[in-house]
């Protein structure tokens, strides 16, 4: 079954929590990007489509991996178990057991109300 691509809203609720996860400003994403904040506000709320070029600026800009980004807006199944791979394996040993008790009780309780 092919796999949904992500909506523009979705990819910028991400950006978004990004940005905001950095402490930062539109207005001081758009000085980085060579854009207006008004501008990233449109990008943020899925009016304007996310170009590799800004992509790759988001990522120098937020310190991280441009991969990083896209895994974070895929609605890939692979991509999304590599995500919860990478938020869990930098926890410690009883962090990572709580971690996946909690997972696997929230799925259960999801599968339930299908």
């Amino acid at each position: 079954m092919p796999v949904k691509e992500p909506s523009p809203h979705h990819i910028g609720r991400q950006l978004a929590k990004y940005r905001r996860a950095r402490g930062l400003t539109q207005d001081q994403v758009g000085d980085h990007l060579h854009i207006t904040g008004e501008a990233v506000s449109r990008l943020e709320r899925g009016l304007v489509e996310l170009s590799v070029t800004k992509l790759l600026q988001l990522a120098d800009l937020y310190g991280c991996p441009a991969d990083e980004l896209l895994l974070a807006i895929s609605p890939r199944p692979q991509d999304q178990s590599e995500q919860i791979t990478s938020i869990i394996k930098v926890l410690g040993e009883a962090d990572k057991q709580f971690t996946l008790e909690l997972l696997q009780t929230l799925a259960s309780h999801l599968a339930q109300r299908k």
